[in-house]
């Protein structure tokens, strides 16, 4: 009986220590697991070639296992491979190396290559991450090329995944990152309001153009197709979008203001596409400039979609004009050209803004901020653009401004001189 017992015992032990090893390995394997998963979600990169670099510890011994497709998991002498997806990087380590052209960069990026590698540097400590023991961090450089990528071509992120040799859900985050740091670190250097020296010479310029003197800038608002929103979406609703593409349309809005290079000096970006020119514009950073005499003695140049005021000069809009008047809408029309063309240039170079945006409308106005900010580093730099890039703007023709809500005696008078001066100048 008591051999039995012991027998018995015995089975026990052998039975509870089976148990504890199988849940001993379904514990090393569950943990490898959630490791091997940590490296596929690829916010850091894994080693060259799609392979994977990582430590793991077993039974107090290091072990290293290095550019493994399959990735091999061992515990307690069970014999696990879970499947890694290669990714190829070929294309970007191409476009990344001397062998690739600056013609080839330009054409993928929108920029040469010595314009890239500035705006790495400029971003360097914004963007880089730190290497762990699970997984190399993703180069800046790589970073970088990811958002000016998919904001130069449009190209589904899927494609993006594809030619960076990154996932999918870690391009769409590197474009957040990317965009958000250049609105932090870029922004306040390249697009800001100008001081006094930088606007007499825009004023100048202006004038040497057109014969209009004290012109600061030249205003336009061009609108991005986003999908409906949710929330309130019919003061999204763009009825000229709409009847265009017979079927329901929705935008949102960006207003910016140009020097004679066509780069931005300020933006507005994110009102509704519902809103007229006028009412974007009154709720604007400018208008408030303007409200608190930062525009005196200063014109802003606008179209027939812009109030006259004070400090905003636009064309005469009635019919029958006078010598005076239709020369001075030609000059005037000269200045709205600059603004339109950087417009035309900011569409044609950030393929992203050409077609409905997928990016959600609570990200968006960083997103387009950022556009606008590459937009300008390159015009600073004389980057060349191919003129079949240039990108059409007929969905932005607005109704015109109602000059009964904002009858200016002094902006009449003001633009009935100028309109004579021109006239007998140009006599």
């Amino acid at each position: 009986m008591e051999e039995r017992r012991w027998s018995a015992s015995i089975d026990n032990q052998i039975e509870v220590s089976s148990l504890a090893k199988r849940r001993k390995v379904d514990e090393q394997e569950t943990e490898s697991l959630r490791e091997i998963l940590g490296l596929m979600d690829d916010e850091k990169m894994p080693i060259e070639n799609g392979g994977l670099e990582m430590e793991r510890w077993d039974d107090g011994r290091a072990r290293k296992v290095r550019n493994v497709s399959p990735v091999a998991v061992e515990g307690g002498g069970v014999h696990r491979r879970l499947w890694v997806k290669e990714r190829s990087k070929g294309w970007w380590k191409y476009h990344d190396s001397d062998e690739c052209s600056d013609a080839e960069f330009r054409k993928a990026f929108r920029m040469s290559k010595a314009t890239f590698n500035m705006i790495c540097e400029e971003l360097d400590s914004g963007v880089a991450k730190k290497d762990t023991m699970l997984r190399m961090a993703i180069p800046v450089r790589q970073r970088v090329a990811v958002c000016i990528y998919r904001l130069a071509t449009g190209d589904p992120l899927r494609t993006v995944s594809s030619l960076f040799g990154l996932g999918i859900s870690t391009c769409h985050k590197l474009v957040l990152e990317v965009c958000a740091a250049i609105k932090a670190v870029l922004m306040p250097k390249f697009l800001q309001w100008p001081g006094e020296e930088r606007q007499r010479e825009i004023k100048n310029t202006f004038g040497s153009i057109s014969g209009i003197p004290n012109v600061n800038g030249s205003i336009y608002t061009t609108h991005i197709s986003i999908i409906a929103p949710k929330t309130n979406p019919e003061a999204y609703f763009n009825k000229k979008h709409t009847s265009r593409n017979q079927k329901p349309s929705y935008s949102t809005t960006v207003q910016g203001l140009v020097d004679p290079r066509g780069v931005f000096t300020d933006i507005c970006i994110g009102y509704p596409g519902s809103m007229t020119d006028e009412q974007i514009l009154e709720k604007s950073a400018l208008s408030q400039r303007a409200s608190m005499g930062m525009l005196q003695n200063t014109w802003v140049v606008g179209n027939s979609g812009y109030p006259l005021k004070d400090w905003i000069l636009v064309p005469y809009t009635h019919q029958n004009l006078t010598w005076s008047q239709h020369t001075f809408n030609q000059k005037i029309g000269e200045l709205q050209n600059i603004a339109k063309d950087a417009f035309m240039r900011l569409k044609g170079r950030w393929g992203c803004l050409q077609k409905r945006t997928e990016v959600k409308l609570q990200e968006l106005p960083m997103v387009l901020g950022a556009c606008c900010v590459l937009h300008n580093i390159c015009e600073i730099n004389n980057e060349e653009m191919d003129m079949d890039l240039r990108f059409d703007l007929y969905d932005d023709e607005m109704d015109l401004a109602e000059d009964s809500k904002s009858l200016s005696v002094n902006a009449l008078q003001a633009r009935d001189s100028i309109a004579h001066n021109l006239l007998h100048r140009s006599s």
